[in-house]
């Protein structure tokens, strides 16, 4: 949710908005390719959460293929198309979801990493953005990546 590292990966984005998918609910439980001590961002199926981000539009259909290395995928992180609901309505967005070799319930995101997430403020709910906020962080981590 982190516009200036999308910026870094030279992502060619045009517009961005608000965007949640009810009925999922944000998990930290992929196993990082960088550290296997730390937990990455995943969607689950929750039918009573929602989880909110930030909604990116890119220049062309190819810059997604683009995104894919820094994402992990096909091995970390699967692309799966979802109807992301947005002020303007349902957009068909591309969405990460971990891979099940890759997920691990019993490790926590590194503080830093939580800092990307928390950039996206403007696009997230008070309370949701004060949820990820309160996450319990892995200590002792520094890495950055």
């Amino acid at each position: 949710m982190n516009s200036q590292r999308m910026a870094a990966r030279e992502m060619r984005v045009v517009g961005q908005c608000a965007g949640w998918l009810d009925g999922y609910g944000l998990r930290f439980n992929k196993r990082s390719g960088h550290d296997a001590r730390l937990a990455c961002a995943n969607i689950v199926f929750a039918r009573n959460e929602r989880v909110e981000g930030v909604l990116y539009q890119l220049e062309s259909s190819v810059e997604i293929a683009r995104l894919d290395p820094f994402e992990g995928t096909p091995f970390r992180y699967s692309r799966e198309r979802f109807p992301v609901q947005t002020e303007c309505g349902v957009v068909p967005a591309w969405t990460y979801i971990a891979n099940p070799a890759v997920i691990d319930h019993a490790i926590r995101p590194a503080r830093w990493y939580i800092e990307h997430l928390l950039a996206g403020r403007d696009y997230l709910s008070p309370d949701y953005w004060e949820k990820i906020n309160n996450t319990v962080c892995c200590e002792g981590v520094t890495i950055v990546w």
